[in-house]
């Protein structure tokens, strides 16, 4: 098992500057990537909102948040973000084009020692570390939106990872103040294969006319006492990434899998989510 210190996040989206402040807060000195300035510049703001938040709540000291912030810096460029890091989280958006690239990178880039977790909640991990010279050090570390307040980590056991990568994974992830489980690698894991179905089945409901997209939030909520309604959920995550991930699961398990058309059809209308400010609902 590595003692790391450093952490690199590959990407400054909404999974990404979670995880770099999850990182942050727990100590470790973080670099967070994106080949965006702009994206960068965003994800810093997010950050530190939460940091802020957090001082606000009760829940850290301002000085706990000054010193997370410190600890954080931000790279357009991938060598000098990889340059000695200890741990690489992945966190590029479900494509596997993107996340190749990636791994092509941290190949060329990062010390030959670092474990490599990717982020993914779908994609095949035992693909991407295939693509590395050592897939040993290679598995799922899936974390969830949004990860301050989410206590979840599935961690992931690809073909050929290594216990020592994951029990690095492990270590890092108590430190971050997470519950982990230990999956074997299978399309969706254990969340999103359950949560697709959801959240599919209510696209399904609401094209049928069953009931209005609000009451069959409402429903799951009180009836099931879910903490959110499947819209709302999704509104969350992206439409776009759920839809990702219900064509990867409907390519690999069959079938009952296959994407509701409204929500293809929501998509390629550009309703993305709370990201763009419209998705099921408008923001």
């Amino acid at each position: 098992m590595m003692n790391v210190r450093t952490v690199t996040v590959l990407g400054a989206g909404t999974m990404g500057h979670g995880i770099a402040h999850a990182a942050a807060a727990s100590g470790f000195e973080t670099r967070l990537f994106d080949v965006s300035a702009t994206q960068l510049a965003k994800a810093h703001a997010q950050i530190e909102s939460v940091f802020r938040r957090a001082v606000e709540l009760g829940k850290a000291t301002a000085a706990d948040a000054d010193a997370g912030l410190a600890r954080l810096s931000t790279h357009t460029a991938v060598a000098d973000a990889l340059d000695g890091t200890h741990l690489v989280i992945e966190a590029a958006p479900e494509r596997i084009d993107l996340k190749l690239a990636l791994m092509a990178d941290i190949e060329r880039h990062a010390p030959e020692d670092a474990v490599i977790a990717t982020n993914t909640s779908a994609l095949s991990i035992t693909e991407l570390a295939g693509a590395t010279a050592n897939p040993s050090r290679v598995a799922g570390m899936h974390f969830f939106n949004p990860v301050h307040k989410m206590k979840l980590i599935e961690i992931v056991r690809a073909l050929e990872s290594s216990e020592a990568a994951l029990e690095t994974i492990e270590a890092v992830s108590r430190q971050m103040g997470k519950e982990t489980v230990l999956v074997r690698e299978s399309p969706g894991f254990i969340t999103s294969r359950v949560n697709a179905s959801i959240g599919n089945e209510a696209f399904f409901m609401l094209m049928e006319g069953v009931a209005s997209a609000r009451d069959i939030d409402k429903a799951l909520k009180l009836g099931l006492n879910h903490p959110m309604g499947p819209f709302e959920l999704v509104d969350l995550v992206g439409l776009d990434t759920r839809l990702s991930i219900l064509e990867y699961l409907h390519r690999s398990m069959g079938e009952k899998y296959r994407p509701c058309p409204l929500l293809a059809q929501y998509v390629k209308a550009g309703r993305l989510g709370r990201k763009v400010g419209k998705g099921v609902y408008d923001y």
